[in-house]
């Protein structure tokens, strides 16, 4: 008979979540059935968990054993649901947002997380209560390789918590902190996390009032941090003050590739203090600064960073709410012959839209008549540009090949080319 006595939390010093032995004791995923001839399935496991809680089966959970992400969002499994299926688990993501799984439910995940270790990814929400933070923060603190953690409604003081929980802790690579309340105390906690952490490589704080004395305290952590390589602040609230923090911390931070600063109240003055950072910084990649309060002048600072810096890395810069004007273009222009994987996208120039000019001759038309005046194949052309054969190529490098050829393509057709060959932008050209 299945018994569920090892499932009630543990005193941390009773036993240690990284003892195999205990694991195993604690924490059977496949045990034995009642004729003792063969050992339960999962499946099994779990309807008999089912039955002796006295909660109906997830027939989805049933369906989708075999995979590696197992998402039981809004699924009404409440805290013996969640029990059941903490009992039978051994995935690789488990997602349970929205189950209404309460303090209860989430003892039972974090017993099941001190004896498993394949799940990688965790999703819950403790958005109707708060006492749930601080089980979930005890999830952040144990050995299982945690990549990623999503969902809160925060205080400001909640902020302490995640930066200690998460200062000496490098096996978390993903943090997804957004939608919450940290604000600007919470900011300055946050700011101390960035500066001790040596494992997060991800981390997205979107919609969490970042302002004033947190925007810059968060941009003073960000300044020494040395392994972040994706931030999103969008939706906060940063001002030319922290784009003046921002713009103090790119000088000095080298592993930065992707910052997201949509919607922060930025002006042109906060753009010219993020373009002094900009002039230092040879990593970043992508830079968004969509629905900020920007015009053409700040427009014409972002590319000029590029074009005269020599230790500029970007290759994006999302301005598309921002209108520009001839000069803008023109500039534009000049720039990209030097820099071929740099695309910037914007509003429009004057009263049309630039990303749909007047109508030109289809790109692929252009390629086939280039190819078939000199007698080559479509699939020549693609394969000299993949020099891996994996009928794969990056955005960038695939920009960069058709600009540096002789193929009459103006910037326009170019990027209409991209468009129709990564239509689901995901940054790859895949030409099978």
């Amino acid at each position: 008979m299945l018994s569920f006595e090892s499932l009630s939390v543990q005193d941390e010093d009773c036993a240690s979540p990284t003892d195999a032995s205990w694991a195993q004791n604690e924490f059977e995923t496949d045990l034995e059935s009642e004729d003792g001839n063969k050992e339960m399935s999962t499946a099994e496991v779990y309807l008999e968990a089912c039955r002796l809680l006295g909660v109906v089966p997830v027939s989805y959970f049933l369906r989708t054993l075999r995979s590696t992400t197992v998402n039981l969002s809004h699924h009404g499994l409440g805290p013996l649901g969640c029990k059941a299926i903490a009992i039978a688990l051994v995935i690789n993501k488990l997602e349970l947002a929205d189950n209404g799984i309460l303090a209860e439910g989430a003892k039972y995940v974090v017993e099941m997380l001190r004896a498993n270790f394949t799940i990688q990814h965790v999703v819950c929400s403790a958005r109707e209560l708060r006492l749930e933070i601080t089980i979930m923060l005890h999830i952040l603190r144990l050995p299982s390789v945690l990549s990623s953690f999503t969902g809160f409604i925060s205080k400001q003081s909640d902020g302490k918590y995640f930066a200690d929980a998460l200062s000496t802790n490098s096996r978390i690579k993903e943090l997804d902190l957004s939608h919450n309340e940290f604000c600007g105390k919470g900011g300055e906690h946050l700011g101390h996390l960035l500066a001790n952490n040596e494992g997060l490589e991800v981390l997205d704080l979107s919609w969490n009032c970042l302002r004033m004395k947190g925007a810059v305290a968060l941009s003073a952590g960000l300044k020494v941090n040395t392994m972040l390589k994706h931030l999103d602040l969008s939706w906060n609230g940063f001002g030319n003050e922290g784009a003046l923090a921002m713009g103090e911390a790119l000088k000095f931070n080298n592993t930065l590739v992707h910052l997201n600063l949509n919607n922060n109240r930025l002006t042109n003055e906060g753009v010219g203090m993020l373009c002094k950072g900009l002039e230092f910084n040879d990593t970043l990649r992508v830079l968004l600064l969509s629905y900020n309060s920007i015009t053409v002048e700040g427009a014409l600072a972002l590319v000029n960073v590029v074009k005269y810096s020599l230790r500029s890395a970007l290759e994006e810069i999302n301005i598309s709410n921002v209108l520009v004007n001839e000069n803008f273009v023109h500039l534009l222009e000049l720039t990209c012959q030097e820099h071929p994987s740099l695309d910037v996208q914007y509003g429009g120039v004057g009263g049309f839209i630039a990303k749909k000019p007047p109508k030109r001759v289809d790109p692929m038309k252009v390629i086939q008549d280039y190819l078939d005046e000199r007698k080559l194949r479509l699939w020549d052309f693609f394969r000299n540009i993949d020099k891996d054969g994996t009928m794969r190529v990056p955005v960038a490098e695939f920009r960069k090949a058709v600009q540096q050829s002789t193929i009459p393509l103006d910037r326009y057709q170019i990027e209409d080319l991209i468009q129709r060959l990564d239509r689901d932008k995901t940054g790859i050209v895949d030409y099978r």
